[in-house]
């Protein structure tokens, strides 16, 4: 489910960070790396819970003290994943969501994607693709400054992200 959790994350981040610096490229791996770590499970992945991403951003702030730049870039790694939880439903397994305080991971559990049927994933796979759209125009990314600018650095055009938060 590429899109479903690529268009939902941009447009979380839109409606509620907005920020033009952050590489928005790392928030869509990001969210992602539960879906790719579940690929390789037929039980949930250790990576649907609030535990992996909450010791990833932990880390993350300690190794970079001093370092904006690259923590700038990788802060957006564990923003996706969390992203990832809220937009999968990860959170309606309490088993799951809380490890290791709710329980002993992952014993049988089902990846919540993988409890959807096929037309349940598709429809959300068309609605991701119509979020990446509404994204690509709230970003102004028909613009090929500002395509380029996102592809090469993940970056949003400052005038556009100001510009939206006026509307």
């Amino acid at each position: 489910m590429v899109l479903w959790f690529t268009g939902t994350a941009m447009i979380a981040m839109w409606f509620t960070f907005r920020d033009p610096a952050i590489d928005h490229r790392f928030v869509i791996v990001g969210a992602l790396i539960p879906e790719v770590v579940s690929a390789f499970s037929a039980q949930a992945s250790f990576t649907h819970n609030l535990f992996i991403p909450i010791v990833l951003m932990g880390v993350l702030m300690l190794l970079t003290i001093g370092r904006r730049q690259i923590r700038r870039k990788g802060i957006a790694i564990p923003i996706g994943m969390f992203w990832h939880l809220i937009f999968d439903g990860a959170w309606a397994n309490a088993s799951l969501f809380w490890w290791p305080l709710g329980s002993v991971f992952g014993k049988g559990t089902p990846v919540a994607v993988g409890e959807r049927g096929f037309g349940i994933m598709l429809l959300l796979e068309l609605l991701g693709l119509f979020l990446c759209g509404w994204f690509w125009l709230l970003a102004g990314l028909n613009d090929r400054d500002r395509r380029q600018r996102f592809l090469r650095a993940g970056r949003l055009d400052r005038d556009v992200t100001e510009r939206g938060s006026e509307d």
